[in-house]
């Protein structure tokens, strides 16, 4: 069995998709659940691209013990200073710098020749050797690059110092045939490509990149790119928990095997959702609620009789326990951690305590607690801003003959402050009332509600996408009052942006 090294993206690539972008807090949290995983390689930013990318990568790469931790770079001796900075107090640190090798790429963004691209290559990677010893080169757009010119561009890194060669199809244009075709003429023709890792990076706009990747380990590939739930920019990338669990169950075909904890998966994917706000589609292939459900007789009947007619994999080797310990308002802390950890948590005292307080509370509210009810309740909990405004009352009038008013407190350090206002429904009266009270102009750009568990006292999970001088933001709030959860939503966001534009413990005194 080859060793296939798992590079997981989803602090850089996946981050970068609309809407998905992640605080310290929640990058550190996730950093260290992919060390939990046991990604090999973790790709923590673009630290060039702000001062708050550089702090952390430099973050996360200070925390983790197990892994690669590596920041992109451009082929620019600035990036490359800002990468290395970065990350050079991880335990293995490397750089990864790219430049484009197909002809539009390079005539219309780079405008360079060929010559010119061979020539930044040598002299880039040859840049970033003299700070690290690890040096990942990607040729961007290599999948409709010209196949000869390619591999001198390959070729050219690894005389230069590069460590891995990464082959992307950077816009998902390639098909199973293609990269296996395509990565048998690299093998063949890049000098020297045995002393190093070949890696892929698939995009999946064309619904191929999972097929195209696991193709490619077929053909000799010994790294691959991907991230959690296929996150990233467009339709996304290579999803890790689809190429993992594609290697174990087909093991015999791929001859392959890597380092991944695959009962950290579940765990990691819905961490990954709940920290972005985008939502698993049911039907998410491994993850998705549905990809061990069964409604069919016909499947129910088989599921029942032997497991395998209908299951090729099992709930458990993903981190889903099969056994269903019933929760409620008397249950005491022992059996909440003991469910907490057949679930895969890894709680500290201190957050065990938070978690059974906000459980009791909920326990008062429903009869019985599921798994997703628990699931909610910490990644909530992990996930919220510790200091910033808390939501400590509200009353709202509404209805068909009346215009809606709310009336809200929220707190901040023990101070108090209220506001009323109208609003054309009772979700918009309130967020317009904490607008007031706070004294700045949040704009909501997006709001979505949806149940997260069954039952007529289910939880409710609101998100908010708001804007605020120029920048976007997510907020989350979760609670069985769809109201109480989408101005805990609200109020999760506006501490995310006053966080980084206000200094509100100094400016509450003026407003209280």
């Amino acid at each position: 069995m080859k060793r296939i090294k798992i590079f997981d993206t989803t602090l850089r690539d996946g981050e970068q998709a609309p809407g998905c972008s992640m605080n310290l807090h929640e990058k550190i949290e996730v950093a260290k659940q992919l060390e939990r995983l046991g990604v090999d390689i973790i790709e923590a930013g673009f630290a060039i691209a702000s001062p708050g990318d550089f702090e952390s990568i430099s973050m996360v790469a200070k925390e983790l013990k197990n892994n690669v931790v590596c920041s992109l770079a451009r082929a620019l001796e600035k990036d490359i200073d800002a990468a290395w900075g970065s990350v050079r107090h991880a335990v293995s640190p490397r750089i990864h710098t790219f430049i484009a090798t197909s002809p539009v790429h390079m005539q219309y963004k780079l405008k360079m020749t060929p010559e010119q691209v061979l020539e930044r290559t040598a002299a880039m990677v040859a840049y970033a050797k003299k700070y690290c010893p690890d040096v990942e080169f990607s040729a961007e757009d290599a999948g409709r690059s010209d196949l000869e010119f390619l591999s001198k561009v390959c070729s050219t890194a690894i005389k230069a110092g590069a460590t891995v060669i990464n082959i992307p199809d950077t816009v998902g244009y390639l098909n199973p045939a293609e990269i296996t075709e395509r990565l048998t003429y690299l093998m063949n023709h890049i000098d020297n490509v045995e002393t190093v890792d070949v890696s892929v990076h698939n995009h999946n706009d064309l619904g191929l990149a999972t097929a195209n990747s696991l193709a490619a380990i077929l053909v000799g590939a010994t790294q691959v790119e991907c991230t959690i739930n296929g996150l990233g920019e467009r339709a996304g990338n290579a999803a890790l928990e689809e190429i993992v669990m594609g290697l174990i169950t087909r093991k015999q075909l791929y001859q392959a095997e890597c380092g991944i904890d695959t009962r950290q998966i579940y765990r990691t994917s819905r961490l990954v959702s709940t920290v972005t706000g985008m939502q698993i589609p049911a039907n998410k292939a491994v993850v998705g609620q549905n990809a061990f459900a069964h409604e069919s007789g016909i499947h129910q009947h088989g599921v029942m009789a032997e497991r395998s007619t209908y299951e090729i994999m099992t709930p458990q080797s993903i981190g889903i326990p099969q056994n269903k310990m019933i929760l409620g308002k008397h249950s005491g802390k022992h059996a909440l951690e003991e469910r907490l950890v057949a679930l895969g948590y890894q709680l500290t005292e201190e957050q065990l305590t938070e978690t059974f307080e906000a459980f009791k509370k909920l326990a008062d509210k429903k009869k019985t607690i599921m798994d997703r009810d628990l699931e909610t309740l910490v990644e909530h909990n992990e996930g919220k801003i510790d200091e910033g405004y808390r939501l400590d009352s509200f009353i709202i009038n509404s209805g068909n003959t009346i215009d809606a008013t709310a009336s809200v407190k929220i707190s901040l350090d023990g101070k108090v402050l209220s506001g009323v206002s109208l609003g054309s429904g009772p979700i918009d009266a309130g967020f317009t009332a904490i607008n007031s009270i706070i004294g700045e102009d949040f704009e909501l750009e997006d709001y979505s509600l949806h149940s997260i568990t069954e039952g007529e006292d289910a939880l409710g999970e609101a998100v908010v996408k708001l804007s605020y001088k120029g920048k976007a933001v997510t907020g989350r709030g979760v609670s069985t009052d769809i109201v109480e959860a989408s101005l805990r939503a609200y109020l999760n966001g506006v501490n995310r942006a006053l966080r980084d534009f206000v200094n509100v413990k100094e400016d509450i005194d003026d407003r209280v």
